[in-house]
């Protein structure tokens, strides 16, 4: 497997914005749709977004109209555009196909605190 690295975390105060990246050294949609994921301490991972090689996208109702997914050159990296961030978005956010196909990695800490 060809390792995803997550990046683009930190701390932001609420109603801020960050943009989370995800890439690959191949062809990020080689083996399916891609999709983002979170994670607190103590709780089941969750779906966030996913994005299809053709552009497609699905979101978690959590943050539909808040959160874009995106893959601008649909090859190697594929974004997470985070606005109005609330407290409940601290998490740290790994991205994967939606059938986890890949290892998890480290991921990134997003935390929103005032």
């Amino acid at each position: 497997q060809v390792p995803l690295v997550e990046s683009g975390g930190g701390l932001v105060q609420p109603g801020g914005s960050l943009r989370l990246s995800c890439a690959a050294s191949r062809n990020i949609f080689s083996f399916g749709t891609m999709g983002w994921y979170r994670q607190v301490p103590g709780k089941e991972r969750e779906f966030v977004a996913s994005i299809t090689s053709d552009g497609n996208t699905n979101y978690a109702n959590s943050v539909k109209g808040r959160f874009t997914i995106s893959s601008p050159d649909a090859k190697n990296t594929v974004y997470l555009q985070m606005n109005m961030l609330k407290p409940e978005d601290t998490a740290v956010y790994n991205c994967n196909t939606l059938t986890h196909f890949y290892s998890w990695g480290q991921g990134t800490q997003v935390t929103v605190s005032s």
